[in-house]
């Protein structure tokens, strides 16, 4: 029963990294994509101005 214990941690670990990748591949692209593109460019705008206001 040693090798039992012995396994099932590796085995729980690779099954939530299974997990995070997939939810991580879902997560690309589609509608999410555009909304994420948006938020990223409005964020570097605020920057760009923030940046150009202090010179």
């Amino acid at each position: 029963m040693d090798y039992v214990s012995a396994l099932v941690p590796p085995i729980v670990m690779a099954a939530f990294f299974i997990a995070v990748v997939r939810v991580i591949v879902k997560t690309q692209g589609g509608v999410n994509k555009a909304k994420e593109d948006a938020a990223v460019d409005a964020v570097l705008a605020r920057a760009e101005a923030a940046q150009q206001a202090t010179n």
